[in-house]
């Protein structure tokens, strides 16, 4: 099996893919802009071979590239679990005849709209929405809709370029931060907590899911700094009030007919019990999501993921044995990291259920925490009980402190 692989160096959890890959015997050949010896160690042990191009987001000149580099050698699979690069693998399958989602079958993946569009087709519930490409068409759109509503990137991933619209006030404030994203959805808020719907698929079934809940609400974690963004994986997936979450996205998987690797759904639960479809990618999620899902399961999700793509099976038992949490921390101040406060004094009081940590060391610059949702590092914590794993999170969320200047 011959898998060319989209970007094996970045972002930081696609070595970990090319590593399943080459677990379960596939020879894994790497397409990316870095040169291979800049590519991340655990990239460069699983990789056979290495195409590197002049720019990944140079599609026809990739396309090229890739058929004059890899002439006579036999590609059986071409995978991204990257965003960006979604379309682009789309247009090599059907470059190099090789099995998979087309452009036409990836499409409904990356426009929010035309998503959209597909499962109200399909009688599914999706917040109401327009697509805009000038300012006067958010206006309009935003009248026929009426507020509260969100203004998002057609093809972004995240929360990124994201806002919560109130009045024409809010939508004249947010207009000139937006002016650089080409075409924006302007959508229906729904008011409900958020939840992820995440499946390894092969032959257009699922071989295994995922649960997760958003704490807060990923607005609440773009707009305010001082908050420490969990995400939850959760082990109870059978209680009564996900279930209508996950029909939705059975369904949405059928209306969209995909068959075979990572998806990543996101959906919105309300007071009155009604799931609203979000969004999907036809990728895994990111912020360590996936890693997330290991803890809680004690299996390899990149494997399962890998296995799945190759073979069409998923042969690791899954048992669902914890509630597990990710915790993402900013630092106070600006310029570097000049001190920790806490993680001792935690390890001491939870122990073995604070299972994973990785935190920027002294010196390093603090990120902009409005770019990126891993901040200035994480936690990861664990537990059966799920009040008892979201008092853990919540104590690594105040008690953990990082201090810049």
């Amino acid at each position: 099996m011959n898998v060319l692989f989209f970007s094996p160096g970045f972002p930081s959890e696609m070595p970990l893919f090319v590593r399943g890959l080459a677990e379960v015997g596939a020879r894994v050949i790497g397409l990316g802009d870095q040169p291979a010896g800049a590519l991340p160690e655990v990239a460069r042990r699983a990789l056979t071979h290495y195409v590197q191009v002049g720019s990944l987001f140079d599609e026809a000149g990739v396309v090229r590239d890739v058929q004059r580099q890899l002439r006579g050698h036999h590609i059986d699979r071409v995978e991204s679990v990257w965003e960006p690069g979604m379309l682009l693998a789309a247009r090599l399958r059907e470059a190099l005849g090789v099995p998979g989602m087309t452009v036409e079958e990836t499409r409904p993946f990356r426009d929010k709209t035309l998503m959209k569009e597909v499962l109200q087709r399909a009688g599914l519930r999706t917040p109401h929405h327009a697509r805009a490409t000038t300012g006067g068409e958010c206006r309009q759109a935003a009248e026929r809709i009426g507020y509260p509503l969100i203004v998002k990137p057609v093809a972004g991933a995240g929360s990124a370029d994201t806002y919560r619209i109130d009045g024409p006030a809010d939508l004249e404030s947010v207009l000139p931060r937006i002016r650089h994203v080409a075409e924006v959805s302007v959508e229906e808020f729904i008011d409900g907590e958020e939840f992820t719907f995440d499946t390894i698929c092969h032959d257009g079934r699922i071989a295994y899911f995922n649960v997760s809940w958003y704490r807060p609400r990923p607005l609440l974690q773009r707009t305010l700094e001082w908050v420490s963004p969990q995400t939850v994986a959760l082990r109870r997936v059978e209680a009564e009030h996900l279930a209508p979450g996950i029909e939705l996205g059975v369904k949405s998987l059928e209306a969209l007919g995909f068959r075979t690797g990572f998806t990543h759904m996101e959906w919105f639960l309300k007071e009155d019990g009604e799931a609203v479809f979000g969004e999907i990618g036809a990728r895994p999620p990111g912020a360590r999501s996936v890693e997330l899902m290991n803890y809680s399961c004690d299996i390899d999700v990149f494997r399962g993921w890998a296995e799945a793509v190759c073979y069409k099976r998923f042969s690791q038992q899954v048992r669902r044995l914890y509630n597990t949490a990710i915790i993402f921390k900013r630092a106070q101040g600006t310029g570097r990291i000049q001190r920790i406060d806490g993680i001792a004094s935690l390890h001491h009081r939870f122990g073995p259920h604070i299972v994973g940590a990785e935190l920027l060391p002294i010196g390093a610059p603090r990120r902009d925490w409005q770019q990126t949702l891993l901040s200035d590092g994480w936690v990861f914590v664990r537990h059966p009980d799920l009040e008892t794993t979201l008092r853990i999170a919540d104590a690594v969320g105040t008690d953990l402190q990082m201090y810049a200047g």
